[in-house]
Protein backbone atom coordinates (compact mmCIF):
# COMPACT_ATOMS: atom_id res chain seq x y z
CA UNK A 1 0.00 0.00 0.00
CA UNK A 2 -0.79 2.87 -0.68
CA UNK A 3 -3.32 2.54 -3.44
CA UNK A 4 -4.67 5.75 -4.98
CA UNK A 5 -7.73 5.48 -7.21
CA UNK A 6 -8.88 8.40 -9.32
CA UNK A 7 -12.43 8.48 -10.63
CA UNK A 8 -13.06 11.24 -13.15
CA UNK A 9 -15.69 12.38 -15.60
CA UNK A 10 -14.95 11.60 -19.24
CA UNK A 11 -15.18 15.29 -20.16
CA UNK A 12 -12.32 16.27 -17.85
CA UNK A 13 -9.17 15.08 -19.58
CA UNK A 14 -7.74 12.67 -22.12
CA UNK A 15 -5.78 9.54 -21.24
CA UNK A 16 -2.40 11.19 -21.80
CA UNK A 17 -3.14 13.97 -19.37
CA UNK A 18 -4.54 11.58 -16.78
CA UNK A 19 -1.50 9.31 -17.24
CA UNK A 20 0.75 12.28 -16.54
CA UNK A 21 -1.24 12.98 -13.36
CA UNK A 22 -0.91 9.35 -12.27
CA UNK A 23 2.87 9.57 -12.62
CA UNK A 24 3.04 12.84 -10.67
CA UNK A 25 0.94 11.37 -7.87
CA UNK A 26 3.01 8.16 -7.71
CA UNK A 27 6.20 10.22 -7.39
CA UNK A 28 4.54 12.31 -4.69
CA UNK A 29 3.64 9.18 -2.71
CA UNK A 30 7.21 7.94 -3.03
CA UNK A 31 8.57 11.29 -1.83
CA UNK A 32 6.64 11.26 1.46
CA UNK A 33 8.99 10.98 4.45
CA UNK A 34 8.75 10.69 8.21
CA UNK A 35 12.20 11.95 9.13
CA UNK A 36 14.55 9.77 7.10
CA UNK A 37 12.02 6.94 6.63
CA UNK A 38 9.74 6.45 3.66
CA UNK A 39 6.11 6.80 4.65
CA UNK A 40 5.01 4.36 1.95
CA UNK A 41 7.00 1.41 0.59
CA UNK A 42 7.85 1.90 -3.08
CA UNK A 43 6.75 -1.64 -3.97
CA UNK A 44 3.28 -0.95 -2.59
CA UNK A 45 2.51 2.24 -4.51
CA UNK A 46 -0.34 1.96 -7.02
CA UNK A 47 -2.07 4.81 -8.81
CA UNK A 48 -4.96 4.02 -11.13
CA UNK A 49 -7.53 6.10 -12.94
CA UNK A 50 -11.08 5.11 -13.80
CA UNK A 51 -12.79 7.19 -16.45
CA UNK A 52 -16.52 7.52 -15.86
CA UNK A 53 -18.47 7.66 -19.10
CA UNK A 54 -21.85 7.86 -17.42
CA UNK A 55 -22.17 10.54 -14.76
CA UNK A 56 -24.20 13.56 -13.72
CA UNK A 57 -22.51 16.50 -12.02
CA UNK A 58 -24.59 19.03 -10.10
CA UNK A 59 -27.39 20.29 -12.39
CA UNK A 60 -26.35 18.05 -15.29
CA UNK A 61 -24.69 20.69 -17.47
CA UNK A 62 -22.49 18.94 -20.03
CA UNK A 63 -19.42 21.04 -19.22
CA UNK A 64 -19.44 20.24 -15.48
CA UNK A 65 -16.68 17.80 -14.54
CA UNK A 66 -15.30 15.99 -11.49
CA UNK A 67 -12.34 14.06 -10.16
CA UNK A 68 -12.43 12.17 -6.88
CA UNK A 69 -9.29 10.61 -5.42
CA UNK A 70 -9.45 7.81 -2.86
CA UNK A 71 -6.19 6.95 -1.08
CA UNK A 72 -6.22 3.62 0.76
CA UNK A 73 -3.44 3.11 3.29
CA UNK A 74 -2.62 0.67 6.04
CA UNK A 75 -3.39 1.79 9.59
CA UNK A 76 -0.77 3.17 11.93
CA UNK A 77 0.42 6.44 10.44
CA UNK A 78 0.07 9.58 12.53
CA UNK A 79 -2.56 12.19 11.75
CA UNK A 80 0.24 14.61 10.82
CA UNK A 81 1.70 12.15 8.28
CA UNK A 82 -1.74 11.49 6.76
CA UNK A 83 -2.43 15.23 6.58
CA UNK A 84 0.92 15.98 4.93
CA UNK A 85 0.45 13.23 2.34
CA UNK A 86 -3.13 14.30 1.64
CA UNK A 87 -2.13 17.95 1.29
CA UNK A 88 0.73 17.11 -1.08
CA UNK A 89 -1.43 14.90 -3.29
CA UNK A 90 -4.40 17.27 -3.39
CA UNK A 91 -2.16 20.24 -4.21
CA UNK A 92 -0.85 18.33 -7.26
CA UNK A 93 -4.40 17.53 -8.36
CA UNK A 94 -5.51 21.16 -7.96
CA UNK A 95 -2.46 22.45 -9.83
CA UNK A 96 -2.92 19.89 -12.62
CA UNK A 97 -6.49 21.10 -13.24
CA UNK A 98 -6.06 24.82 -12.42
CA UNK A 99 -6.80 25.91 -15.99
CA UNK A 100 -9.91 23.72 -16.16
CA UNK A 101 -11.05 25.05 -12.77
CA UNK A 102 -10.80 28.61 -14.08
CA UNK A 103 -12.85 27.84 -17.21
CA UNK A 104 -15.61 25.42 -16.26
CA UNK A 105 -17.56 23.87 -13.41
CA UNK A 106 -15.20 21.41 -11.73
CA UNK A 107 -15.45 19.45 -8.50
CA UNK A 108 -12.17 18.07 -7.13
CA UNK A 109 -12.18 15.95 -3.99
CA UNK A 110 -10.04 13.44 -2.12
CA UNK A 111 -10.36 11.13 0.84
CA UNK A 112 -7.96 8.92 2.78
CA UNK A 113 -9.14 5.56 4.08
CA UNK A 114 -7.19 3.46 6.56
CA UNK A 115 -7.71 -0.24 6.95
CA UNK A 116 -6.35 -2.98 9.15
CA UNK A 117 -4.38 -5.96 7.89
CA UNK A 118 -7.25 -8.26 8.87
CA UNK A 119 -9.16 -9.28 5.78
CA UNK A 120 -6.39 -8.35 3.33
CA UNK A 121 -4.78 -10.87 1.00
CA UNK A 122 -1.50 -10.02 -0.74
CA UNK A 123 0.81 -11.81 -3.15
CA UNK A 124 3.50 -9.32 -4.23
CA UNK A 125 7.08 -9.84 -5.40
CA UNK A 126 7.70 -6.15 -6.15
CA UNK A 127 9.35 -5.36 -2.80
CA UNK A 128 11.99 -8.05 -3.32
CA UNK A 129 12.57 -7.08 -6.94
CA UNK A 130 13.09 -3.46 -5.97
CA UNK A 131 15.71 -4.44 -3.38
CA UNK A 132 17.74 -6.36 -6.01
Amino acid sequence: MPHLTLEYSANLADEERIGELCNLLAHCLDAQRDGEQRVFPLGGIRVRALRCHEYCVADGRPDAAFLHANLKIGAGRSPQIRQAAGDALFNIIKEHFADDFAKTGLALSMEINEFSEAGIWKHNNLHGRLKA
